[in-house]
């Protein structure tokens, strides 16, 4: 489960917050891209990434990076998305870890879906992806449930990687609505995103 940190203002989010061949993957990320995510105010970090940000110094610094072209980046995100989604064993953080609300790396093999999230911005990271366009973001995910996803930016807009399917989507595709994201430039940071089909539940 998450947990934000918030006052009673925002009691309504908090309620809430309790693959194809590449060739013809790349053109269709093309046809359907285009927009990043809204942002506004700054809001308190969900409960667990704190400590999950002193223990990993790629989460929340600014590490070397390449210069990817769009393609190699799509490429890169498809790659490791379907690759940790089919090494990690879905697992709730007391089952796999012994303790609740820990953010942290899977651990022999097992994790939720901050655990996966922090699994692929890491091998994203090792693998040259810049760590300024890699965030955690905190949606309404299926049947109203607390979720946590990856977002990675593009020239073409913000896609999300995610432990419940393989395909990475532009984040309007998704069907979530986006409630809090990492920030990109200030990384030990959250931002209030408040986009999807529900966002208008919480304005």
């Amino acid at each position: 489960m998450l947990s934000f940190g918030y006052e009673q203002s925002e009691s309504a989010m908090k309620r809430l917050l309790s693959l194809a061949a590449l060739l013809v993957i790349i053109p269709h990320f093309q046809a359907v891209a285009g927009s990043s995510l809204p942002v506004t105010r700054s809001i308190g970090a969900p409960v667990g990434f704190a400590g999950a940000c002193a223990r990993y110094k790629w989460l929340c610094g600014r590490m070397a990076a390449q210069q990817l072209d769009e393609q190699t980046a799509i490429a890169l995100l498809q790659k490791v998305n379907r690759a940790v989604n089919g090494r990690i064993v879905s697992a709730e953080d007391r089952s796999s870890s012994g303790n609740g609300d820990v953010w942290s790396l899977p651990v022999a093999g097992r994790g939720d879906c901050e655990d996966y999230a922090l699994q692929k911005m890491k091998d994203l990271i090792e693998a040259g992806y810049p760590s300024n366009r890699l965030a955690l973001s905190v949606v309404i995910g299926p049947h109203d449930q607390n979720h946590v996803v990856l977002v990675a930016r593009t020239d073409a807009g913000d896609y999300v990687l995610d432990n419940l399917t393989g395909a990475v989507k532009p984040w309007r595709a998704t069907g979530y609505t986006f409630l809090a994201t990492q920030d990109f430039q200030s990384r030990t940071g959250w931002r209030v995103t408040l986009a999807g089909p529900r966002a208008g539940e919480f304005s």
